[in-house]
């Protein structure tokens, strides 16, 4: 039904194995989609999207990511409980929903030649890896950046790298702790 509707195109199509790769057509319909469901998922309004979108980008930008750390606790706890399907690929998706409406590049499950980063932000000054758990532990997640040196491609960058280790609560259903490392 998106597809049919125009909000998806057909990027690559695999014969073999029957598979079709789907975009957005451009931007304009990109940013309309994810505006869409932010209202869904949170109870911030259209109007307050916008607000809550520029902080975050303000504080991402200046590294000021225990600031956003904090707004984004905020943000988890606004989400109805019945959207929650308790895993850790729904709190990805939602990193991934602010992070696109905030204009950064960034990508989900990179892969690298050891493992997935759960997703690297880039801004003009930094590069953020975050590494997500589910009931683990924010040491846990930047021990696997370490072990499986999700750093490692982007060191002659310039930019300067930070790591951020994520600790998902099923129980709160919001980020349980974070570690920052630089």
């Amino acid at each position: 039904m998106i597809y049919q509707s125009g909000y998806l195109t057909i990027k690559h199509y695999d014969r073999e194995v029957e598979l079709y790769t789907l975009k957005f057509p451009n931007d304009e319909v990109r940013y309309g989609f994810l505006n869409f469901l932010v209202p869904y998922y949170t109870k911030v309004t259209d109007d307050e999207t916008g607000f809550h979108i520029a902080k975050f980008m303000r504080e991402l930008r200046a590294n000021e990511v225990d600031a956003f750390m904090e707004r984004l606790k905020v943000f988890f706890a606004g989400i109805p409980y019945e959207l929650s399907d308790n895993t850790e690929r729904h709190y990805q998706a939602i990193f991934y929903i602010v992070f696109t409406l905030m204009g950064q590049f960034v990508e989900t499950e990179v892969r690298s030649a050891r493992g997935r980063a759960d997703a690297v932000v880039k801004t003009n000054d930094y590069i953020f890896v975050f590494e997500f758990k589910l009931d683990g532990s924010a040491e846990e997640a930047l021990k696997q950046i370490d072990e499986k040196g999700y750093l490692i491609p982007y060191t002659l960058d310039g930019r300067s790298l930070v790591k951020v280790g994520v600790n998902f609560s099923k129980e709160t259903r919001n980020v349980d702790k974070y570690l920052i490392e630089i």
